[in-house]
């Protein structure tokens, strides 16, 4: 059965339009887990765009189920994440255009750059997850180079326009769900995924989905309590 993971990062994104103390995203992180959450995800960018360092920080304090960080393989990130020691972090590709993180982190490209970086955080005792698109060269290099997980980017489904085109991502996704599992990886996924497309992705065997625009977007209306529970009945089947 798998497991839900809310990312908290877009609470933040607010909170900075007006360069003010609300909507504080380390509150909505209680209130997600008041909800059923069984991780809180959030993304310490190079830029501070969204999360700052007071949140990571507090957040490290207060969360009491999972606590995954995202981040890039920038050496000041990779410190702060030593000290910090969260449970999980997952690596993702950065760049300071985007709006959010599209597609996946290319671990054959920068295995130079990410296999140090793999061994200092298992050295603190941290789990390492890797930010992928479903594509099996990728898969085959994470479990080279150690990580402990892989988080399959399902954008390339949210995305698709069509029947047809649902059905080969999600065929993608399939594939590389499996190989995660032949690699001895624990999978999950994560980017894109609504309460309207969660369906066929929740059929799969997914160790946890990674969750954010969407539930933050939905909590503005019913609160994030109920925002993030009726998200875990659909992704994961459980009712909380």
């Amino acid at each position: 059965m798998a497991k839900l993971g809310v990312n908290i990062d877009h609470v933040a994104t607010v909170r900075q339009a007006r360069r003010t103390i609300e909507p504080d995203p380390v509150w909505a992180a209680a209130e997600a887990q008041l909800g059923g959450a069984d991780g809180i995800t959030f993304h310490l960018r190079e830029d501070r765009r969204h999360i700052n360092d007071r949140d990571a920080a507090l957040l490290k304090q207060t969360v009491t189920c999972k606590l995954n960080m995202e981040m890039s393989i920038a050496p000041a990130i990779v410190r702060i994440a030593e000290n910090l020691r969260p449970n999980q972090c997952t690596l993702v590709p950065e760049r300071r255009q985007e709006l959010t993180t599209e597609g996946g982190l290319d671990v054959i490209r920068f295995k130079r750059r990410i296999a140090p970086v793999v061994q200092r955080l298992h050295r603190k005792g941290i789990e390492v997850s890797a930010f992928i698109e479903p594509i099996a060269e990728q898969v085959k290099m994470c479990a080279d180079l150690d990580f402990d997980a892989i988080e399959l980017w399902t954008g390339g489904y949210a995305h698709a326009r069509g029947a047809r085109a649902r059905k080969r991502s999600l065929k993608q996704l399939e594939t590389a769900l499996e190989l995660g599992w032949e690699r001895g990886l624990v999978v999950h996924g994560g980017h894109g995924l609504t309460y309207d497309n969660i369906g066929p992705v929740a059929e799969m065997e997914f160790e946890e989905f990674n969750i954010g625009h969407s539930i933050v977007a939905r909590a503005i209306l019913v609160g994030m309590r109920e925002a993030v529970r009726q998200m875990k009945v659909l992704a994961t089947g459980v009712f909380q």
